[in-house]
């Protein structure tokens, strides 16, 4: 079933558990996406970045659509990082059911505008929306951007930034970065900071840069307040690694449906380690308990 954000981790949050947003680079991740969510019974997040729906075409969000409603699972259909309120707004015009306004590379006041004012326009159509404050890494190879240095996010300003501007959930920076790490470089998170932003924000918290993070921390900020968790990289690398070894291994084919299986198989062993991982599997019931 199709639903929102705000009802996806309000249900998450009460029971201590992350939803993972999926992001959709190619229609077999949606594929193994679904398989997954629903024989573990793992409620679930597609999350679509601009530059992904730019090359999935519009049409695919009816894609998505059609797979939610036929399907028992809890799915969110989400905007991940719209740049400008017009992505906002086309995005909500194709049926999202949840967007992200990414205003953190903005001033603070700025950043606050533009998320009020697109609260405004996605809350007056029954829409959730994400905001982000602080600043996600970048390690250079992921489309979902970020910067060099991170900006961790401030409590108190994370706390100001939520009564000003209403959003349902808020990306918070506590050291992870979009993309896979490089050789060498050991990740953390700061995870007393989490613990601070959690005393004093009442709305479900995000992680972005989910990928290649060590499993010990992920597990504890969940258990520590995180509701959402975004993974691109380390889905679409398995795939395409599972398409170049089926083709090594088989030589050239010609025909999708015969390379495929494999690949997706792949995909859906890393979303199930996720799945486990963020205690999100056999949370459905949940949802039909509130239904």
């Amino acid at each position: 079933m199709l639903i929102t954000m705000k009802e996806m981790l309000e249900v998450a949050d009460k029971n201590g558990f992350a939803v993972p947003a999926f992001n959709a680079g190619t229609g077999q991740l949606l594929t193994a996406m679904m398989e997954s969510a629903e024989e573990k019974q793992a409620p679930v997040i597609m999350a679509i970045h601009p530059d992904e729906l730019s090359f999935l075409r519009d049409s695919f969000a009816d894609s998505v659509i059609s797979e939610a409603n036929h399907s028992k699972v809890p799915v969110v259909l989400h905007l991940d990082h719209g740049a400008t309120y017009e992505q906002i707004i086309h995005a909500i015009q194709l049926g999202f059911t949840s967007v992200m306004i990414d205003g953190s590379h903005l001033s603070f006041e700025e950043n606050i505008a533009l998320t009020k004012k697109v609260v405004d326009a996605a809350h007056a159509v029954g829409v959730s929306v994400e905001g982000e404050l602080g600043t996600i890494g970048n390690t250079g190879d992921s489309i979902e951007g970020g910067t060099t240095e991170i900006i961790y996010t401030d409590p108190q300003a994370a706390k100001e930034f939520v009564s000003r501007t209403g959003v349902d959930s808020l990306a918070i920076a506590i050291g992870t970065a979009h993309g896979i790490y490089p050789k060498g470089f050991k990740p953390e998170l700061k995870l007393e900071l989490l613990k601070e932003i959690r005393k004093i924000i009442n709305i479900p918290l995000v992680l972005h840069g989910g990928s290649a993070n060590h499993d010990e921390e992920i597990g504890k900020s969940v258990k520590l307040g995180i509701s959402k968790i975004n993974i691109s990289s380390d889905i679409k690398i398995v795939f395409m690694e599972a398409v170049k070894k089926y083709l090594d291994e088989n030589g050239m084919e010609r025909e999708p449906n015969v390379i495929y299986p494999s690949c997706i198989r792949a995909v859906r062993n890393t979303i199930e380690q996720k799945m486990e991982l963020f205690n999100d599997i056999d949370k459905v019931k949940y949802f039909t308990l509130t239904k």
